[in-house]
């Protein structure tokens, strides 16, 4: 297999976007180890293709800058402007991203810079206004009651450190346990630090 055709700008911008989309999947529903697995390997796979072709830094830095008008669209009241802002930083950093033999032709394709910017862009805007509006949102339960209750974990706990989700109370958690908790099996709510929950193994 010739390796080379890991280094096309197309391909390697596709790893390093895919590296993001799964990288954010994982930090919303953690515990699963696969998304990690993907986004580990689709990252190798992007630093491995960026250190074998020349980049351009002052798209590297656009691209980079591009995070800041998102951050602003989010919490600021116009924010279709501000996250048009970060999705043009996006496709103009990335359409000229690797350097090419004429400085104004991009290496990327424009039609996969957009579309590929566009739908990342949309689906971290309504993912992060999602998670604000959780967090600003007033518990519907009492969180005391959870301090002793008992559920079932619904993914692996590795051990402490490790997080992963239990059932608690009809409710899907984040938990982690000092000891390793294998899926399915019955735990008990020990402690809770903010909305993830100490939990052990409870026997039966």
């Amino acid at each position: 297999m010739d390796v080379t055709v890991f280094l096309d700008p197309n391909l390697v911008y596709l790893f390093l976007v895919a590296f993001f989309f799964l990288a954010g999947i994982a930090i919303l529903t953690p515990g699963t180890g696969l998304l990690e697995v993907g986004a580990l390997l689709t990252l190798v796979l992007a630093g491995w293709g960026i250190s074998n072709l020349s980049v351009n830094v002052w798209a590297l830095i656009l691209l980079s800058l591009g995070v800041l008008p998102f951050v602003i669209a989010v919490r600021a009241s116009k924010k279709v402007l501000y996250l048009v802002g970060s999705i043009a930083s996006l496709v103009i950093g990335s359409l000229f991203l690797f350097k090419s033999d004429v400085w104004w032709r991009p290496t990327v394709n424009p039609i996969l810079s957009i579309l590929t910017s566009g739908l990342l862009g949309g689906f971290l805007w309504i993912a992060t206004v999602r998670i604000f509006e959780a967090e600003a949102a007033a518990p519907s339960h009492d969180l005391a009651r959870l301090v002793g209750a008992t559920g079932e974990a619904r993914s692996e706990i590795k051990g402490w450190g490790e997080e992963g989700s239990v059932q608690v109370l009809g409710e899907l958690w984040t938990a982690r346990s000092e000891r390793p908790v294998k899926k399915g099996e019955y735990v008990k709510v020990v402690g809770r630090t903010g909305f993830a929950l100490e939990v052990e193994h409870l026997e039966e």
